[in-house]
């Protein structure tokens, strides 16, 4: 054999070796993805993986046998190579199976599953870091507190009844700040009510706490000196500047904790978060400094390496096993064996190997969405680096070319995911990663070194996070200019088939520009290509933008946007728009306004200053004429009110006897009273339109201020009532009967915590003969006059019990014909 031919040899050998746990591992991936959604399915499951198992040992040996008595033909060879991996990956299914229906009634405790609707005693062991969140209270004031994921241990239903269990949850604690969350290892009592997760989610349970919780006993002293290390390089980080203080943590511990909002969303737009979760590069810094550190102390390669390996341990105590850490730390493991093995360590391999080491021993890993970039963003820089670099390296410098490429490789693994979790493009993260990834290295090593040296010498802590803070800072400035720039985030398919589309369009690029075959179809290819995204995107951004304005009736008079748990009414007349309350995110708000072609309000109603109220009025900035505002609480409901002074807006608090046009309409305020000593929901500014349509806007009013209206003055009948407090029970019967609304709109968002609608509100308006709409099932709502028929329009259909109750005959005397979709009737 020629040197030429043996190395062809190895070169394809090697190349074979590299990718034969692709499949395996692609395999034991989707069986746990499906199986840990359909527990119940589990033994099933089990049954026939170990069928196909037994079916595949018998054709090998068969084969085997009929090889020894003549040659099987190509059939028969083709069969016998492949069927080692169809046996692999049946093992691999039998034994992810199998590890569910160990698993799985520890997710279940049945007096958990008999109770969860009561508040129950726990005992919890602290697993994850605190997060901040926020949330509309039950009267839809803002109520702030912190997340965090532990292990349940112990339950108590306080009538003798207790479980002993060993499951994941996530609780929610209000009025706790993050500095004061027990620690990660420390063991808890909490009162609280458990909700149940779906199947898939790694947290078995949400519990939603009741007052604080008890510390019953302190973390080890690995935990605790953990905690200590971050809690006191996030303080020293935090008497740094500017950005580069909030992401000094998250560069060289992951820590997230000191990012605020505002930054967080930068560094998405930009493209780059994953710069502060720890990765395989952070791992490997770890890892080579150890074995370095080892070396210079002279250890022999097994001292050295089990050095390394408990170094590692240490790393991931320190910034928590998060599932990109595990997935990093189990792959350099598996190097640091191969290696005390004296066994070469693929890339490919390990990371595969990993995947099912990890899967198989807690299969609900498959559904989580960090676990998935990681392992993505490492394939593809493992995959698609090198041939990237190749083919950049024809038009610049073979150094830029890489750089261009590790970035690039990793995008474009991981897009399909990005786009299933937020609908977007972002098309600067390559010159974003180029400018900011190399910085990133120099903050994770500086910071680690700083962290450890501000232990040792407290007062060195703040100098020594200085030195990590210039590169932090690049990046921040990085994200942020990048962010602020135009198309900074492009809109895309939503869903599975805004994923899927991804995939088709990026796997037949890369054929195009990778492939070295067939020059001809490949160039036609690249033109259909190029044609296709251009199309593609041409009619999701603007065929998809007119549609959806285009579907919306035109002469539509009310509008109630689908912005979730809140509300945001549009009410129009002519070219004059009127706004009620603009929803709890802006978000939400501006493309219920950019759907509805809406670019000016001549009257803004902030009906009181709960967030799922005001929450979204940025969206509004400097397109309000007049604001109407019900009576202030304090520094934020004022803090509120500046902002849209400070937009150009004319404010004027609202109270009885207020008037106004609005087109063709009349308005008139109806509630609170001048000098009313009211605030929040009983003081909710209610209005009545008059016109060729009636409607009555009742805010948050409870049936106290409701029968308080009442004894102010007879209310008339109304055409449309927008039902008050999402549909609350706390409703005045009498009310609903005196105006005897046909339509009674109930804004509420879908799976809400609060009840909403109660059935005592469904009730009333059954008995008024009042129709219900609801935004949760119904989304945007459109009430539209067309000639003599008034028409109730929705961009979603509702369930069969709506519909059916929607669709029943019309039997009113009303001289309007008031229909659901296209058909039904009010």
């Amino acid at each position: 054999m020629t040197g030429s031919a043996a190395e062809e040899q190895r070169s394809t050998g090697s190349r074979f070796a590299d990718h034969r746990l692709t499949v395996p591992a692609g395999v034991t991936w989707a069986a746990a993805f499906v199986i840990v959604a359909r527990p119940r399915d589990a033994a099933a499951a089990l049954l026939g993986a170990v069928a196909v198992l037994l079916v595949c040992l018998l054709l090998q040996r068969g084969l085997a046998a009929r090889r020894r008595l003549s040659p099987s033909g190509r059939v028969g060879e083709g069969l016998r190579r492949v069927l080692p991996t169809i046996a692999v990956c049946a093992a691999l299914c039998s034994c992810v199976a199998a590890a569910v229906l160990v698993m799985q009634p520890a997710r279940e405790p049945p007096l958990l599953v008999d109770s969860a609707q009561r508040a129950l005693t726990a005992q919890l062991s602290v697993t994850g870091t605190p997060s901040e969140t926020a949330h509309s209270g039950f009267g839809g004031e803002a109520v702030s507190g912190v997340r965090f994921e532990a292990t349940l241990e112990r339950i108590d239903d306080g009538r003798g009844r207790s479980d002993v269990t060993s499951t994941r949850v996530l609780l929610f604690v209000d009025g706790l700040d993050t500095a004061d969350a027990p620690a990660i290892g420390s063991t808890i009592r909490v009162e609280g009510r458990f909700r149940a997760t779906d199947d898939g989610s790694q947290t078995s349970w949400l519990v939603f706490v009741e007052g604080h919780p008890q510390i019953i006993r302190q973390p080890g002293w690995h935990l605790a000196w953990a905690a200590g290390l971050r809690a006191g390089f996030a303080d020293a980080a935090r008497s740094l500047p500017g950005d580069g203080a909030h992401l000094v943590p998250g560069l060289a511990l992951g820590d997230d904790s000191l990012v605020d909002a505002s930054l967080d969303q930068a560094m998405k737009d930009s493209g780059l978060s994953h710069l502060t979760a720890v990765s395989g590069a952070n791992c490997a810094i770890v890892i080579a400094g150890a074995l370095l550190l080892a070396g210079f102390a002279g250890l022999r390669r097994v001292a050295r390496l089990c050095a390394a390996g408990a170094v590692l341990v240490l790393f991931v105590v320190l910034v928590t096993p998060q599932p990109s850490v595990v997935r990093a730390a189990a792959m350099a493991a598996i190097v640091l064996l191969s290696i005390g093995a004296s066994r070469s360590a693929r890339g490919v391999p390990v990371l595969c190997l990993a995947v099912v080491s990890l899967i198989v021993t807690d299969p609900w890993l498959s559904h989580s969405f960090g676990f998935a970039l990681s392992a993505l963003a490492t394939a593809g820089l493992l995959v698609l680096t090198r041939p990237l670099t190749t083919l950049l390296r024809r038009w610049m410098p073979s150094w830029l070319a890489a750089v261009i490429a590790v970035p690039l490789a990793a995008q474009i693994a991981c897009q399909p995911v990005l786009a299933l979790l937020t609908p977007t493009i972002a098309p600067y993260s390559i010159p974003a990663n180029l400018l900011a990834a190399p910085a990133a290295p120099v903050a994770t090593v500086v910071g680690l070194l700083a962290c450890l040296l501000g232990a040792i010498v407290p007062p060195l802590a703040v100098p020594a996070a200085w030195l990590c803070w210039l590169p932090a800072a690049w990046i921040g400035a990085v994200a942020r200019f990048f962010a602020d720039a135009p198309g900074a985030r492009l809109p895309w398919v939503p869903g599975v088939v805004g994923a899927l589309l991804v995939v088709a369009l990026t796997g037949s690029a890369l054929w195009v520009v990778l492939s070295s075959h067939a020059p001809r179809l490949r160039r036609a290819a690249g033109v259909l290509l190029v044609t296709a995204i251009v199309g593609v995107y041409g009619g999701v951004l603007v065929g998809g933008t007119i549609a959806l304005r285009l579907s919306v009736p035109q002469n539509w008079r009310i509008a109630a946007c689908d912005i979730g748990q809140g509300d945001a009414v549009l009410v129009r007349s002519g070219d004059s728009v009127a706004l009620i309350d603009t929803g709890p995110e802006p978000e939400a708000l501006r493309s219920c306004l950019d759907r509805m072609q809406i670019d000016r309000i001549d009257l803004l109603v902030l009906t009181h200053f709960d967030l799922d109220h005001i929450g979204g009025v940025a969206a509004v900035a400097g397109m309000v004429d007049t604001a109407l505002i019900g009576p202030t609480d304090g520094p934020a409901d004022e803090a509120v009110v500046r902002r849209v002074i400070e937009s150009g807006a004319a404010v004027h608090e609202a109270v009885r006897g207020d008037h106004g046009t609005l087109g063709a309409l009349t308005w008139g305020v109806l509630w609170p009273l001048e000098r009313t000593t009211l605030r929040g929901n009983g003081a909710s500014v209610t209005l009545r339109f008059s016109g060729d349509l009636d409607a009555l806007f009742l805010g948050d009013l409870g049936e106290s201020d409701q029968l308080q209206l009442l004894a102010e003055g007879p209310l008339a009948p109304v055409d449309v009532v927008k039902v008050a407090h999402h549909g609350s029970g706390d409703q005045s019967a009498e009310l609903y009967d005196r105006i005897h609304a046909r339509a009674g709109i109930i804004s509420v968002g879908a799976d809400n915590d609060y009840g909403h609608p109660n059935d005592r509100i469904l009730e009333i308006l059954a008995g008024t003969a009042t129709r219900v709409f609801r935004t949760d099932q119904l989304g945007l709502i459109v009430i539209s006059i067309e000639g003599d028929e008034t028409i109730v329009w929705s961009e979603r259909t509702a369930s069969a019990t709506v519909a059916s109750l929607l669709s029943a005959p019309c039997a009113t005397p009303w001289h309007r014909q008031v229909s659901y979709g296209s058909s039904a009737c009010i």
